[in-house]
This record gives structure tokens, C-alpha cells and sequence, in this order.
């Protein structure tokens, strides 16, 4: 069977690295037990391989406390906790205008509730400028949280995230960060910067199965719980556990899915974030000098030499970009993503909201070889043009 070329992993890696199979796949079979709900050997494994993943990522992300990051399943659900948990009627939220509809669709709720947001405008390539960040700030004098995304999943602009933290932190606003984009593959030091909340993904950057996400929550941040339930630990009162992370975690965990994000942290360590990184960029790289010397093609983003996600966002003139995905995976076997990617709001940014773009994201699992099979295949796609 010809090798499908995936280039989606923006919307999820694949594929993944076999220590992260191995170890969703051992923690099914060898010690399926549900962890914290029992003192027999096989729960205190399982309990074990949870905390273990827990001091992995606090590791990576240079988090002291590791009970301070909870699990969830997706970066939606780790928006939604502290959208939906921290605000209350009469506060505002300023944002940007290439967030994804995990912040802008609970936003649209808030306002049913008496929370207002106000966007910061981008460049048309989806830079945000801090004097205007400043300015919205010293304008909207309620505002309570100030919510980025780290990377765009359209354009891939990079936003100036430590700069970010430090301006809202003179005018003591608390900040919220989508690292949906950049988790696993751009070094993050949550604490060092002043990141009070960053959502993340499992299965991106960090290469662990689906199913699997986190929430940092700085430890002075009072935080209610939006999920009630049980939680292992002090089950003899009807009351939520005041402690981290039981405080945020009711219900049985995803312990499989735990144990492959795990191993997929695990497998950045041993590779390297900056090698992982420089090897994307370079695709990134080789795949923006191509497709800007062909006729017909309009990218978007960053121009090269800006530093940027391993995203490339472009268009075929007089090609609908869904016909275009189409094309490349009907006949060509590689996969992309077009339309929307769930950010209308970049998109009208980009000024490509009617009609969409293709979206090519390159992993670390993708070759120079795959970069030139993608490019053949949009010549000849313009060539039948």
C-alpha cells in the first residue's frame, strides 16, 4: 500500500511514537485498575503512572508544584474551567482576533451572563501589537483576564507571550493561554513568565493519545470546580476536596491516555524540544520558499524568516480549498486540513473567510521527501487548472 503523507498535525500528531502505543497499550493490559480508588496493586499502579505524568509535565513546563496542573480531556475543556469558573457578571475579557471558537463560543455564552470581552485587533498576518494590547487595557477598566493563544492554528503567527505576560501583569490582569499550538514544541516556562492558567493539549506537540489535555492553575488563583463528583480521596465527606489536583478531577481518569502522554513527554525529553523544533521549522521552511515561486499560490502568516508554527496556511487561485484538500488526498494520499479550522475569527482577520484555506502542518515525523511529494502535487493541481 503507497505510504500516506499526513500533514495535519496541527490538528492532532500522527503518528505517534511507538513508546506512546507501548505504554497506552501495557497500561490496558497490565494494570487496567482505577487509580486512587483502592490500596490493592493494581490501582497503586495505576495511581502511580498518573502522578508520574503529572511530574512530567510539571518538568517540562517549569511548574515547582506538579499538583497544580489537573487533567482533562482536550485544550476546550481546559478553556472552558477558568472561562467558565473564574469570571463573574459585570468582569471583561480582553482577547485577540485569531482565537479558536474554544475561547470565542464560551465567550459568546458569558455575555447571556453579564461578561462582556473585547477583541485586540491583528495584523492581517496575525500579529498583535502590544500598545494596542496596553491601550485596550488602560481603556477597559474591568477587566479581569486577558486570554491568547501562544501560536495561531490558521496563520501560525507566534504571539510575543512573555511580553504579553509582563504588560498584564502592571495592570494586575490575570492571564489565561491557549498553548494548544505550541505545547511540547516551544519551551513554555509557565512560572518564570506569569502564566496564571495555560491549556494544553496531550495529543498535539506532546504526543500522546487522544483524549488527553491539562490546565496549570497558579497555586494564589481561587478557582471553583465546574465538575462535582467523586475523587478518590476524602470520600467520606459530601463536600469537594479543597486540595489539588482532586479538587478539579472528579470522576475516573483517562489512566491509558495518561500513561501515553507520559511516554510522549518521556520522548521529547529524550529527543530534545529545541531538535524537534528545528527540524519542523525547517520543513516549515523548505515548504513557504516553494510554494512563494508558484504561480498561482497565495500564502499567509508570517512571511519567511519570522519565526512561526509548524503551520503553513496558503490558496490556489480559482480552487476552492476544500477541492484542494480533496485532490491531495483522493489522488495524491497526503492529508490536510481546509475551510475554517473552528477560527472564523482568524479567518476574517486573514481575509480569507469565504473562502477558507489549506492548512499544511508538518511534524517531526514528516521528511524532505514528503515536502517535495506535496509540492508535486500542487503543480500538477496547477497545472490542470
Amino acid at each position: 500500500m503507497e505510504r500516506y503523507i499526513y500533514l495535519d498535525n496541527a490538528a492532532s500528531s500522527w503518528p505517534k511514537p511507538l513508546e506512546v502505543a507501548t505504554a497506552t497499550y501495557n497500561a490496558i493490559t497490565n494494570y487496567g485498575a482505577n487509580p486512587g480508588r483502592g490500596a490493592h496493586k493494581l490501582g497503586l499502579e495505576a495511581g502511580r503512572i498518573v502522578y508520574g505524568c503529572r511530574e512530567k509535565l510539571a518538568k517540562l513546563f517549569h511548574v515547582e508544584n506538579p499538583s497544580n496542573i489537573i487533567f482533562t480531556k482536550n485544550t476546550t475543556e481546559s478553556l472552558n474551567i477558568p472561562l467558565m469558573s473564574f469570571l463573574k457578571a459585570g468582569d471583561h475579557v480582553l482577547t485577540t482576533s485569531v482565537e479558536h471558537n474554544s475561547v470565542i463560543r464560551p465567550l459568546e455564552y458569558l455575555l447571556t451572563k453579564g461578561i462582556t470581552y473585547s477583541m485586540i485587533p491583528a495584523t492581517q498576518t496575525g500579529e498583535t501589537d502590544l500598545n494596542e494590547l496596553e491601550k485596550q487595557l488602560k481603556h477597559h477598566t474591568n477587566t479581569k483576564l486577558l486570554v491568547v493563544s501562544h501560536a495561531s492554528n490558521v496563520l501560525g503567527t507566534i504571539l510575543p507571550l512573555e511580553e504579553i505576560c509582563k504588560l498584564a501583569k502592571i495592570y494586575n490582569i490575570t492571564v489565561l493561554v491557549d498553548a494548544a499550538q505550541t505545547a511540547g514544541v516551544i519551551d513554555i516556562p509557565v512560572e518564570k513568565w506569569g502564566i496564571d492558567f495555560l491549556a494544553f493539549p496531550g495529543h498535539k506537540g506532546l504526543y500522546g493519545p487522544q483524549g488527553t489535555g491539562g490546565l496549570y492553575i497558579h497555586p494564589e488563583v481561587v478557582l471553583e470546580p465546574i465538575l462535582y463528583g467523586g475523587t478518590g480521596g476524602n470520600s467520606e465527606s459530601k463536600q469537594m476536596p479543597t486540595v489539588r489536583p482532586d479538587r478539579f478531577e472528579s470522576g475516573t481518569p483517562n489512566t491509558p491516555g495518561l500513561a501515553g502522554l507520559k511516554a510522549g513527554v518521556e520522548f521529547i525529553q529524550s529527543v530534545g524540544m529545541d531538535k524537534i523544533r528545528e527540524h519542523e521549522s525547517m520543513l516549515v521552511a523548505l515548504l513557504l520558499d516553494k510554494l512563494q515561486h508558484m504561480p498561482l499560490i497565495q500564502t499567509y502568516g508570517p512571511p519567511i524568516g519570522i519565526e512561526r508554527a509548524a503551520v503553513v496556511a496558503f490558496n490556489i487561485k480559482g480552487i476552492e480549498s476544500n477541492e484542494v484538500a480533496y485532490m491531495l488526498d483522493k489522488i495524491y494520499n497526503i492529508g490536510v486540513r481546509a475551510g475554517m479550522h473552528c477560527s472564523p475569527c482568524a479567518h476574517t482577520t486573514a481575509g480569507t473567510l469565504q473562502q477558507g484555506i489549506v492548512r499544511v502542518s508538518p511534524g517531526y515525523f514528516n521528511t524532505h521527501a514528503d515536502i517535495d511529494t506535496f509540492v508535486d502535487a500542487i503543480e500538477e493541481i496547477i497545472e490542470e487548472i
